[in-house]
This record gives structure tokens, sequence and C-alpha cells, in this order.
């Protein structure tokens, strides 16, 4: 039961990083970014070109563990910006922005998937244990270091975002363009650099578990997909743009994936994620994150 445990909190780190991001984006900015995939799979490129590069020149041990996190989380943050110049900036003032947006994020997602074919091509590429390739024995589940490794690591950089939206003058900026983005710019609360902002910091999430999970599954041109689909999912049933709620749907649809992987067949994981997500919106349309609205009052 323990493996089940693990199994279920390292999937909701994972795939709950992609979803928060995906939630900071539509409270923010009101974009629906279709195109998180393709920047999941961009953070796990960046992280394999640079451990490929300091391999070559002898960097090994901690260094080439940090390096390759601070690669990936660098480079999908980057390509988070290239997406707002292109879906974003141009379209934010113009009239059906939301539609304008889905569309246009879409299509990224749709050509960043053939640029990748065509430059890495079909093969998957690995990326190093940046936490070691140890085992842990936690009663009769052994438990390895890169579970424990993403489970901490993906905790603490939650926590860190968290602190910093509640604390500096940007968070506070991107909190008041999530409560109410018209009363924001009457303030002097820029849209455009705030928005380009939580871009940056979605991107960066999301290449952080491309780097964490593709130290297991590896990185190729569709590594994405699933992370997208998944995070939809939780977002959904946390409610968009809920943070609390997306934590609790990620802790839920984790341990619902891992709990069926294990007591029945992979194939029957998408099933009972969008039957749970159907559950949850039949009887609470605004996700989880309204239950706990409705809870807090």
């Amino acid at each position: 039961m323990l493996d089940v445990v693990f199994s279920g909190l390292v999937l909701s780190s994972v795939y709950g990083l992609v979803a928060i991001g995906i939630s900071l984006t539509w409270a923010s900015i009101g974009m629906l970014n279709l195109a998180q995939g393709f920047i999941f799979t961009a953070g796990g490129y960046s992280a394999y070109l640079f451990s490929q590069v300091a391999a070559d020149r002898g960097v090994s041990g901690p260094a080439l563990s940090i390096g390759t996190v601070v690669a990936g989380m660098l480079g999908a943050a980057v390509f988070g910006l290239a997406v707002g110049g292109l879906a974003f900036l141009p379209l934010q003032d113009r009239d059906n922005f939301r539609t304008r947006s889905l569309i246009a994020t879409l299509a990224i997602s749709l050509i960043g998937t053939q640029v990748w074919l065509i430059i890495f091509g079909p093969q998957s590429k690995p990326l190093p244990q940046i936490f070691g390739d140890g085992v842990v024995q936690v009663g009769d589940a052994s438990v390895t270091y890169g579970q424990l490794g993403g489970i901490v690591v993906a905790a603490l950089t939650l926590a860190a975002v968290i602190m910093w939206m509640r604390s500096s003058r940007s968070g506070l900026q991107m909190r008041a363009m999530m409560m109410n983005p018209l009363g924001a710019a009457v303030v002097g609360v820029s849209v455009r650099t705030t928005g380009m902002r939580v871009l940056a910091i979605s991107g960066a999430l999301t290449g952080l578990s491309a780097v964490l999970l593709g130290q297991v599954f590896f990185v190729s041109p569709t590594s994405g997909v699933t992370p997208l689909t998944v995070g939809l999912i939780i977002s959904l049933a946390g409610g968009l743009g809920s943070i609390p709620g997306t934590v609790v749907a990620a802790g839920l649809m984790g341990f619902a994936e891992a709990i069926t992987a294990r007591y029945l067949e992979q194939s029957y994981v998408p099933f009972v994620l969008f039957g749970l997500v159907v559950l949850i919106l039949v009887f609470r349309p605004r996700g989880l994150g309204g239950l706990l609205e409705d809870v807090r009052e």
C-alpha cells in the first residue's frame, strides 16, 4: 500500500505543477494556455541539452543535478515568454481574447510538436538521475531517491511561489490581477507586464515538472501531451483560477491514477480521471475551489 501512496504523491507533485501554471495563467490574464505541453517539452529538452554539454565537460554530481533542474526551468520560462509574445501581447486588447488566445496556443502546440520532431527526431532522450539512483526501504515499500526528491522539490517550489505572491510587490500585483483585473489596471498594475511575468513563472513550474518526470520517462516530442491533458483535468476539477482547489485536485487525481494503475490496469486511468472530473463538476460546477470558498465563508 505504501508504494501506492508514494506513487500518488509523485504524480500529484508533477502534474500539480503543470496544473497550477495553467490556473495561474487563467486567473491572471484569462488565457487557457494549451501550449503548456509544448512548454513542458521545451523544458525537458533544455535540461537534456545542458546535461549532455555538462557531462561532456566533466561536470557531475550535485553541480550536474542542480544545473539540469535550473536549465529545465529557465528554458521553459523562456518558451513561456515566447508563447506570451505570440498569443498574449498581440491579442490581449482585442475582442474575444479568450477564444483567440485559445486558438493561438493550440496552434503553437501543434506546430511546436512538429518542430521538436524535426530537430530532435522521434527517439526519446534520457535525463540524468538528479537525485541519485538509491532506494529507501519504508516498511514493505521501496522508494527511490528520485521519488522522494521529486516530492520534496515540488512542495518547496510551490511553497516558495506562494510566499513570493503574498510578500513581494510583483506577487501582490499578480494577486490583484487574479482578484480583479479591471480594478488592478485602474490602480496602475500593468496587465501586459504582469501577464508576461505569470507566463514565465508558469513556464518555470512546468519546466520543473518536465525534469522531475523526464528522469523517469525520458523526453520526446510528444512528452508534453499527457501532462497537459492531466493538468487541464486537474485545473477543471480544482476550479480554474483556484490555487488551493488545484492543489487538492492534484492530490485526488494523483492518487486515483496510482490506485487505478496498481489494482486495475493503466489503460483504465483516463476513464477514471475523466469520470472523477465529471462527477466533481456535476455536484460542484465551480470545482473543488468553489467548495473550499464555501467552507471558508
